[in-house]
């Protein structure tokens, strides 16, 4: 009987041992799964911060451009100018709120272009306007795959067994790279700062001041 008693003890040993050893296995790759997909929405938004500092470096010259053409307001200009800062400064969210607010700003940019022959026809202007045009489509890309990378991730973590170990590991849910409500809106061109250059004329010619002479704007 004893012997017999042993060799039930020695087989129920190596079966928890192996039952150790299979739930060990299945954590480290739980873990390791978690691991590689977090890296991947990493990577993801290493590469949209690479177009949103690419983006920071082309709008300092773009408004160079248009000062020396268009009579933009100062706020306009000051607008897309505090918004690059923005978009290489603070939080992944503060980024992503930024960028699209910014995107709205170069949108009524390039469309009062239209109303100055002499700017939209800049060499200078059409390469700065492709340039961030197209890295606003690199963006847009990368966007897709970032939040594919995202609901990958994040369905991991929320899912079994997945989500009996992420809590503890400290994994967290990411978010997505979602337009805001007023990017999806339609742009709006501000026209008053050439209603003021003609209510200046005006004045200028019912003071008596003779009325600077306007380029012909081909319209």
């Amino acid at each position: 009987m004893l012997p017999l008693l042993l060799s039930a003890i020695g087989w129920a040993g190596a079966g928890i041992i192996v039952l150790i050893l299979v739930i060990l296995l299945a954590v480290a790759l739980i873990y390791n799964g978690l691991i590689s997909k977090r890296n991947r929405v990493q990577d993801a938004w290493a590469q949209i911060d690479v177009q949103l500092k690419r983006r920071y470096d082309l709008i300092p010259n773009l408004i160079e451009t248009v000062r020396g053409y268009a009579k933009y307001e100062k706020s306009v200009l000051t607008q897309v100018t505090r918004l690059r800062s923005s978009i290489v400064t603070g939080s992944a969210d503060d980024k992503l709120k930024a960028n699209d607010q910014l995107s709205k700003a170069l949108k009524s940019i390039f469309a009062v272009a239209e109303n100055y022959p002499d700017l939209k026809a800049s060499q200078n202007f059409k390469e700065l306007q492709d340039q961030l045009e197209g890295t606003e489509d690199k963006i847009s890309y990368v966007r897709t795959s970032y939040n594919d990378y995202v609901l990958d991730y994040n369905n991991a973590m929320q899912t079994f067994p997945g989500n009996v170990f992420a809590n503890a590991f400290g994994f967290k849910p990411d978010d997505y790279f979602k337009a805001q409500d007023s990017e999806k809106e339609p742009v709006k061109v501000d026209f008053s700062d050439l209603s003021g250059s003609d209510q200046s004329d005006q004045q200028a010619s019912a003071s008596g001041t003779p009325k600077p002479k306007k380029k012909d704007s081909g319209m």
